[in-house]
C-alpha cells in the first residue's frame, strides 16, 4: 500500500486533514522531520497561519531538501491552503520570505478596495476538467476558503483552476506530480473528499 505522509511542522490543521484522508481510504502517517519522508509514496502539506513563520518551521525541521527531492523524483505532493503557497518562490506576508521554490511565482495579498479580507467561506472553483486532481468535481463546484493572500504563478500553464473574489485568483495550481489547492478540501464536503480521492489515485 502506498505510504501517504502528512507533514507536521507545528502549524498545520493536521487532525482534520488526517481524518478526512482516512475517510477516503488512506492510512496516513504524520512526519515531524524531513528524515521521516523516506519511502513516502504520496505527500500532503497542510497549512494555516503565516507564510514566514511556517516556512521557518519547515526549514528548522529539515523538510526543504527532502520535499524538493521527492517532487523531483516524481512523488505526488499536494499542498493545502498555506501548503499551496509554500510551493512558490516567495511570499509577501509580513515582508518577503523564501518558499520551497517548486513552482515559479509569488504569494501576494488581495488588493485594497475589493471584497473583505480575509476571504472566508464557500466560493466556486472554475476549471476546464483537464486535471486528474479535479476529476468528478464539476466546474464551478463550491469549496471552503480561509485566506488573505493568494498565489500568483509566473507560468500560465501552472494554473489549474481559478476563483473570483474581486479578482480571479488561482485556487488550484500545479505541474506534473505537484499540486496545490488554496481551499480546504477537508472542510469542503463531497467535493473536497473527491479531490483527495483523486490525489490518492494518481
Amino acid at each position: 500500500m502506498t505510504r501517504v505522509v502528512v507533514i507536521d511542522y507545528g502549524a498545520g490543521n493536521l487532525r482534520s486533514v488526517v481524518n478526512t484522508l482516512r475517510a477516503v481510504g488512506a492510512d496516513p502517517v504524520v512526519a515531524g522531520a524531513g528524515a521521516e519522508l523516506a519511502g513516502a509514496g504520496k505527500i500532503v502539506l497542510p497549512g494555516v497561519g503565516a507564510f514566514g513563520a511556517g516556512m521557518a518551521e519547515i526549514r528548522a525541521r529539515g523538510f526543504v531538501a527532502p520535499l524538493q527531492d521527492a517532487v523531483a523524483r516524481g512523488v505526488p505532493m499536494l499542498g493545502i491552503c498555506l501548503g499551496l503557497q509554500y510551493l512558490f518562490d516567495f511570499g509577501e506576508e509580513h515582508g518577503r520570505h523564501e518558499g520551497l521554490g517548486l513552482l515559479p511565482g509569488a504569494v501576494v495579498r488581495f488588493p485594497d478596495g475589493g471584497p473583505k479580507v480575509p476571504h472566508i467561506g464557500w466560493n466556486q472553483v472554475h476549471h476546464d476538467g483537464a486535471s486528474p486532481l479535479l476529476a468528478g468535481a464539476p466546474p464551478g463546484a463550491y469549496a471552503y476558503f480561509v485566506h488573505s493572500y493568494y498565489a500568483a504563478p509566473a507560468r500560465r500553464e501552472d494554473v489549474i483552476a481559478t476563483t473570483d473574489y474581486g479578482i480571479d485568483f488561482v485556487s488550484v495550481a500545479g505541474r506534473g506530480n505537484l499540486f496545490g489547492v488554496q481551499f480546504h478540501p477537508e472542510k469542503s464536503q463531497q467535493v473536497g473528499q473527491q479531490i483527495l480521492r483523486n490525489f490518492l489515485a494518481l
